[in-house]
């Protein structure tokens, strides 16, 4: 399965989309990027004057493109319209602040893939290479 064709398969669209290009996959992760457009919603008020991306959605950039990307590549052909992956838990740790018009890569290493629940260990690094935020997160095929 080709990455533009992962990433067509998200059930997710703009401006909930937190997936702009995938670098590498296989069997074993992902490697993937985004940038933060500052006119995203979620800076309006979150820290005025001075926004940062909230926590949340770093959760959340690491989640599509960390677990689900790498779910819809382990199930291949098995992934369709009736498929999804729901969040079951995340553990992380946030170490920077990331600022509107950054880029970041995220970076999964599956720990297993069986009985439906994919679980990895994620992390989201800035254009310096500098880690801001990484955990583990899982999920459920339903």
């Amino acid at each position: 399965m080709k990455n533009k064709e992962i990433i067509s398969k998200l059930p997710y669209s703009k401006p909930f989309l937190f997936v702009d290009e995938i670098i590498k996959i296989d069997e074993n992760g992902v490697e993937g990027t985004f940038t933060f457009d500052e006119k995203l919603d979620f800076y309006k008020g979150h820290f005025e004057n001075h926004p940062v991306t909230p926590g949340v959605i770093l959760t959340e950039t690491m989640a599509q493109i960390g677990l689900v990307c790498l779910g819809i590549f382990l199930l291949d052909n098995n992934f369709n319209k009736n498929t999804s992956i729901a969040l079951t838990s995340t553990n992380i740790e946030f170490m920077k602040p990331v600022f509107p018009n950054e880029k970041v890569t995220v970076f999964s290493e599956k720990v297993y893939f069986r009985f439906g629940k994919l679980k990895c260990k994620v992390s989201m690094k800035n254009e310096f290479g500098v880690v801001v935020c990484s955990g583990e997160i899982a999920g459920m095929i339903v």
